[in-house]
C-alpha cells in the first residue's frame, strides 16, 4: 500500500526563478569613411605597395564612397566630399604633389599670361586639380583659341594650347590693339610688339579686315609698299602708301579693283614711280593722279 502523506497532498515544487532577460545589443556605429579610405592608403603603404598601386586603392574607395552617396542623400554627399580631401591630401604626402607645368603651342609672350590664368601652385595635391576650370579659365586669356589640361602622375600637368592669330593692329580712337584673323581684340597683346602686322585704322575697322587683308596680302609689290589700310566712312577702304600716296577702293568689288591695280603696275611700274592718288572706285575708269601732272588729273580708260 502506499505511504499515507501527513499534512494532505504533495507539496509542488517551485518553479525555477526565470533567468534576467540580457539587454538589447547596441547597433555597431560604422567607422566614418574618411578614417576607412584614409586608413587604407596607409595600410597599403605598409604592406609594401607602390604609390600607384596605393593609389589605385584609394580611387576604389572613393568609388564605395561616391556610390553610398548617391544611394543615401546629402549626409553622405558631405561625408564623401570631406573623404575626397582628405584622400588628396594622403595621397600628395606620398608624393602626389604639383612639380611641374608644362605649356605646349605657346608663344614666349603668351606663357606669363597662360600660367598666370591657370592659377597654379607647386605643392597643391595633383589629384585634387580640377582640369576643366583650368582649361575655362586658360580659354578665357586673349592669345588663346583652344586648349587642353592633362595631367601627368605622379607630380605633372600639361597645358596644350592653340593661339589666336595675330591679323593687324587696328588704330581708333587714339589706341592701338591686336587684332585676331576674326577682328577680334586680343586684350594681352602689346601693338608696339608687333611692328610688322599691318596696320588698319578707323571706326569698324576690325570687322572687315578679314576681307580686305588676305586679299592684299597676295599682291607682295603692294604690301611692301602699304603704311595703313584706313576705313572711310564704314564703307570702302583706302590705302595710304609709305609714300605718303593714296589708293582709292570702291564700297563694293574690292577684289576686282586691286586686279586693275595690279594690271596697271604690270604695264607702267606704277608703284615705283610714284603717284599722288589712284582712284578705282568707278569699276569702268582708273583715275590717275601723278605727283609731277599739270592737270589736276589724269584717267586712263578701261584700266589701261
Amino acid at each position: 500500500m502506499p505511504a499515507a502523506l501527513r499534512g494532505g497532498s504533495r507539496s509542488q515544487a517551485r518553479p525555477r526563478a526565470k533567468a534576467p532577460t540580457s539587454a538589447a545589443p547596441r547597433p555597431r556605429q560604422p567607422k566614418p569613411k574618411v578614417a576607412y579610405a584614409t586608413g587604407k592608403l596607409r595600410a597599403a603603404r605598409g604592406m609594401g605597395l607602390s604609390p600607384r598601386q596605393a593609389l589605385a586603392a584609394a580611387a576604389i574607395v572613393l568609388i564605395l564612397t561616391a556610390s553610398v552617396a548617391l544611394a543615401t542623400g546629402g549626409r553622405a554627399g558631405r561625408l564623401a566630399a570631406a573623404t575626397v580631401a582628405h584622400v588628396h591630401q594622403t595621397t600628395g604626402s606620398m608624393g602626389f604633389r604639383l612639380a611641374a607645368v608644362h605649356v605646349k603651342g605657346a608663344t614666349p609672350m603668351s606663357t606669363p599670361d597662360i600660367l598666370k590664368a591657370a592659377g597654379l601652385q607647386k605643392g597643391t595635391p595633383v589629384l585634387g586639380v580640377d582640369l576643366d576650370a583650368i582649361r575655362q579659365r586658360v580659354e578665357a586669356v586673349g592669345w588663346i583659341k583652344q586648349a587642353r589640361v592633362i595631367r601627368l602622375l605622379p607630380d605633372t600637368l600639361v597645358i596644350a594650347v592653340v593661339e589666336r592669330g595675330q591679323l593687324a593692329v587696328w588704330q581708333s580712337g587714339g589706341r592701338s590693339v591686336v587684332i585676331d584673323g576674326s577682328g577680334r581684340v586680343i586684350p594681352e597683346a602689346d601693338a608696339r610688339r608687333f611692328p610688322s602686322l599691318p596696320l588698319i585704322v578707323g571706326a569698324g575697322a576690325n570687322e572687315q579686315a578679314p576681307q580686305i587683308l588676305p586679299a592684299v596680302a597676295q599682291r607682295p609689290r603692294l604690301m611692301a609698299r602699304l603704311e595703313a589700310l584706313v576705313r572711310v566712312d564704314g564703307r570702302r577702304w583706302d590705302l595710304r602708301m609709305k609714300d605718303g600716296s593714296l589708293v582709292q577702293l570702291p564700297a563694293m568689288g574690292e577684289e576686282e579693283a586691286l586686279i586693275q591695280l595690279e594690271q596697271l603696275d604690270q604695264r607702267t611700274r606704277i608703284l615705283e614711280l610714284g603717284f599722288e592718288r589712284i582712284d578705282l572706285r568707278n569699276p569702268d575708269m582708273v583715275a590717275v593722279r601723278l605727283r609731277d601732272a599739270a592737270l589736276p588729273g589724269q584717267l586712263v580708260a578701261g584700266g589701261a
